[in-house]
């Protein structure tokens, strides 16, 4: 369902009763592909840790959450990389050993 300036006419409660189900099974496919993952071997995903990160943005309470999360999963670089590694996008940046390293 579109999300429209129409939702600022709108009560939480008219927000939540035309929103809530579609967000509630988003939320229910969240939590069970973090089950499935924390039951897997290896070690954590980068992408996994960010979608972790995003959950905490998520309840933070702070505005811009749909901004923020984009900008926490999003490639920093302005420079183009030469090539590359794969055909695919992985929909999070994976930081480099140096990138990690800075505080």
């Amino acid at each position: 369902m579109p999300h429209d300036v129409t939702d600022r006419n709108r009560t939480r409660t008219q927000v939540a009763d035309l929103y809530f189900m579609e967000h509630r099974a988003k939320t229910l496919d969240v939590a069970a592909f973090l089950d499935r993952h924390d039951r897997a071997a290896g070690d954590e995903d980068f992408r996994v840790a960010q979608l972790r990160q995003a959950a905490a943005i998520l309840t933070d309470g702070k505005p811009d959450r749909a901004k923020r999360i984009l900008e926490l999963m999003s490639d920093p670089t302005l420079e183009p990389i030469a090539r590359a590694g794969s055909k695919g996008a992985t929909g999070a940046y994976a930081p480099t050993t140096t990138e990690r390293a800075k505080p």
